[in-house]
Parts: structure tokens; sequence; C-alpha cells
């Protein structure tokens, strides 16, 4: 239907060899014919490359190879793939992520019909048949994509899909922030005027995480992330690390929306609420953290 649509897929990837598996193996089999892979191995230290060379000698047309060793950033991974690839959509999935064998064509299916820039879609979040309490608060909490891309204007970079021509108005993405680039590129490309999407009834499979240091990793990761936003986009306005606002219990009425009409107990409730508030806090730690090291290393510059 749209022959004229060339699609690269961007794959950033570290340490992470059974993931990428996962993510490839999905990836080769897409019903689309226009479209290539390119996997940016962002300097592993174990068999990852090993994984992604073994599958692109089994795919030599379909599967690019890509290395970003400079920057240890997944968003300067992904802008590695966007320089080296020559789609006009470019389609971003994280490592470890799965998809149906018509992802790639119905996200640009819905990309081009509706005329957006820039388009996010449904991620889902799967976790074992018996689900532990950590799997269950992100299955319940990960990824409210369209009220990001309504509210925030921005989609999680790991399902994502943008026009080439995008990249060339706003440029790429910062690869000095560890976390929340996806957010500051969304509102840079919404404040330049980009139609901006969601595509409901396309998804993407994200494992979820299963485990209190995952979960705890992430939020430091978070926290990080608000910091060196707040220094390099002031534009922004992320609250000062040391603001009461990041202290504060997060909202019940938060908490009682997104389980209204599911059958929970009181106790498992309550679980999540106290969860929520302690993954605040981590996230506050990550940031007072990343400040008083963005001053010491102010400190010691000549």
């Amino acid at each position: 239907m749209y022959n004229d649509v060339t699609a690269s897929v961007i794959i950033p990837v570290y340490n992470d060899p059974e993931g990428i598996r996962t993510t490839l193996h999905s990836l080769t089999t897409q019903s689309s014919p226009y479209y290539d892979l390119f996997p940016v191995d962002n300097n592993s230290r174990d068999s990852t490359n090993s994984v992604i060379t073994g599958i692109a000698d089994e795919y030599p047309n379909l599967v690019q190879p890509c290395e970003e060793t400079d920057v240890q950033s997944s968003y300067a991974a992904r802008n590695t793939g966007v320089e080296d690839s020559s789609g006009n959509v470019l389609l971003f999935l994280d490592a470890d992520m799965w998809v149906s064998e018509t992802w790639v064509a119905d996200m640009i299916t819905a990309l081009v019909s509706n005329d957006y820039d820039y388009l996010g879609c449904n991620v889902e979040v799967v976790a074992e048949d018996q689900p532990n309490i950590w799997e269950r608060y992100e299955q319940s909490f990960s990824f409210p994509v369209d009220t990001y891309i309504n509210n925030k204007h921005f989609a999680p970079t790991c399902a994502l899909a943008v026009k080439r021509d995008v990249f060339e108005e706003v440029g790429l993405f910062d690869e000095r922030l560890e976390s929340g680039g996806d957010k500051e590129f969304g509102q840079r490309v919404h404040r330049a005027g980009f139609e901006q999407g969601y595509a409901g009834d396309v998804t993407a499979y994200h494992p979820a995480r299963n485990s209190w240091d995952a979960l705890r990793s992430k939020a430091l990761r978070i926290g990080r992330g608000r910091t060196q936003k707040r220094r390099y986009h002031p534009e922004l306005d992320e609250p000062h690390p040391l603001h009461p606002i990041n202290y504060l219990p997060p909202s019940p009425f938060r908490l009682r929306r997104r389980f209204s009409g599911q059958d929970l107990s009181l106790p498992l409730l309550v679980g999540f609420y106290l969860l929520e508030y302690v993954l605040k806090l981590t996230q506050s730690y990550g940031a007072l953290r990343e400040m008083l090291a963005q001053r010491r290393s102010k400190r010691e510059e000549p």
C-alpha cells in the first residue's frame, strides 16, 4: 500500500544477548517487504555482539549490525542507528521486547494513513503465569502510552515510529541523558509543530521486571535523568531535587483510577501504594546523587 515508504528498525542493546535474540527473531519474520534492522551494540562486554553477528549471518540482506562505543548511552546508540540507516520511517524497539509479524506494517500504516509524524503504540507488559508483586505492579503502572501522548506529548522510545524528516528538523536524541530522553525528544517534536499520534490497536510486548532490584535500578536511573534534564534542558521546568514535591506521598486517587473496575484486595492495593511511594523516594535519591556528582565534577574542572 505504501511502496514509497521504507522503514529501518533501530534496536539499542547493552549486555543482553538473550534480549536481543528475542527481539531480532520477532523482527526477522515481518510481513512488510520494505524494512531493515539495525541492532546497535552499545559496547557490550558479554556475548551480545556474537548473537547479533550470528543472526546477521543468517539474514545478511536484512540485519545490519552497528556499534556505538564512544558514548555509553541508549540514546547515543539510537542516534548511531538513525545516522547509519536509510529508511524514511524510523522505528525504535528495545532489546528484550518482541512484536507480532505485522508490527512494522501496522506501524507504517497507522503513521502514514493518519498523516502522523511521530507515533507511539500500545505496550503490553508480560509476566509469568503466576506473577509476583513486582510483576503485577509493572503490569498495572507501566506504559500508559496514550496518556503520555495526549497529556505529555511523548511516547517511550521502547516502541516508537518517527519520520526521518522530524530528526532532520529537530535534531537527534540528547545522548547526555541517562533517562528521560524520550520525553525531552517528544516534547521537542511537539514544540516544532509535528503531528503526534497513538496506535492503540498496534502492540509491542515488554517483559515485566520481576524483582525489587530491577525496579530500584529503574527508579534510580529515572532520578538521575531528571537532574540531567534540569541541567541541560531548563525549559522543561524539572523541579529541583530538594523540592518538597519530590518527597510527598503519591495521590491515592491516581491509584484508585488505575485500578477502577479491577477485583483487587485491599492489602494488595495498600502494598502497591507503599511500593509506589518507595519508588518515588528512590527516584528522588537518584536525583540528589546526580546533583552532588555534577557539583563535584564542576569543582574538579580546571
